[in-house]
């Protein structure tokens, strides 16, 4: 069940994606010929205004087909007579327009996802500021917060200037800060302390940790600020844009050590964790189910938006920067040389692809023996 789920979610996401290729094209005066929600053999399809609409097999991607879009050796041909109506018909600008608009279309539905979750608000579930060194239960793990000097019953309640109201706040602002030094505030009977701790790299997760534990006993119920509309669509626009820098800053750990076959997750392990989210959230009430899956959905969409926007032949980044310097320079990338850069990025995303699949693999492996 949880599987059916997560490919009804992403297939909106791809959905989304796709539709604003589909847009573009049409604004653009491009025709599209098909427009699917899933990759390979075609299980339905209707013929609507000029566009033949398909769902296909494989629901991990989808494709909006325009016509002309692999017309690229016939438009070098000064005799070729190409339609008003196809890719390579149009000027340069709009194929760039067409290029942007599918990761944009992500990147908006992450604004819209974030700004729904500030309007209506969640509850959870939260320890207090107070820690635990985790040597106390587990003494062979490293503690980079008692090599600082900080010790079990301490409240953190700054880092790096930012206000620490509980353990949630705490884990966040650790785990986006791996490998970094953090000027830790910690109230100790009383009295205010200030500690460096440079903190360690999870290396399967990229994520920072300085070997701490909260206090089980503290967790509370706690309900997130709701706010009005316009601030609402305010944090909407700062909460994507605060995943998209998170998201920069978890590739540059790549160069760290991190493990990629661990971390890069895959459709398989992406599809089974949102069906996962999913069936959590809506177990704790309605709200909190579409909190869940919005907040998900948000994080997958900025994944998209990124990955989509990488240089790389095949992806819509390498038509978006090809496009704009024609537009701009008028040069091209001749045939011969587009066919060796397009192998090349199809090998580097195969490989990608094959590490994501390593990842699952991984994961699904760990979850198995788990439940033995």
């Amino acid at each position: 069940m949880s599987i059916i789920i997560g490919i009804i979610f992403l297939g909106i996401l791809v959905f989304i994606h796709e539709l604003g290729h589909f847009l573009a094209s049409k604004a653009s005066g491009v025709s599209v010929e098909a427009f699917s929600i899933g990759m390979g053999p075609v299980l339905l399809h209707k013929e609507w205004r000029g566009t033949d609409w398909r769902l296909s097999l494989f629901p991990f991607g989808g494709y909006c087909a325009m016509k002309g879009e692999r017309d690229f050796e016939e438009s070098f041909n000064a005799n070729a007579v190409l339609d008003k109506d196809s890719f390579y018909g149009v000027k340069a600008i709009f194929r760039a327009v067409i290029a942007f608009a599918g990761p944009f279309s992500n990147f908006l539905f992450s604004v819209f996802a974030f700004s729904v979750i500030a309007l209506v608000g969640y509850t959870y579930y939260s320890a207090t500021n107070q820690i635990r060194l985790a040597t106390d239960e587990y003494p062979e793990i490293h503690s980079a917060a008692a090599d600082a000097g900080i010790l079990t019953g301490d409240k953190i309640i700054k880092i790096n200037g930012k206000e620490i109201a509980d353990f949630s706040a705490l884990y966040e602002e650790v785990a986006t800060h791996p490998d970094e030094d953090l000027l830790v505030l910690v109230d100790r009977d009383g009295r205010q302390l200030e500690f460096t701790v440079h903190t360690d790299l999870n290396t399967s997760t990229g994520e920072g940790k300085i070997g701490v534990m909260s206090d089980p006993s503290s967790v509370e119920k706690k309900d997130s600020k709701r706010y009005s509309f316009f601030p609402a669509i305010g944090q909407g626009f700062s909460q994507t844009f605060r995943l998209i820098y998170l998201s920069f800053k978890g590739i540059s750990t790549l160069f760290k050590g991190v493990k990629v076959s661990e971390s890069l997750a895959g459709p398989a392990r992406i599809t089974s964790m949102m069906g996962e989210t999913a069936k959590s959230g809506f177990s704790s009430g309605f709200r909190n189910g579409i909190v869940s899956v919005l907040n998900f959905m948000a994080l997958i969409s900025v994944s998209l938006f990124i990955m989509n926007l990488l240089p790389l032949p095949v992806l819509d980044g390498f038509l978006l920067i090809t496009s704009i310097i024609e537009a701009i320079f008028g040069l091209r990338l001749s045939p011969k040389v587009r066919n060796v850069v397009q192998y090349i990025g199809i090998a580097l995303i195969a490989m990608l692809f094959l590490l994501a699949l390593s990842g699952d693999f991984h994961y699904f492996s760990e979850l198995l023996n788990a439940k033995k």
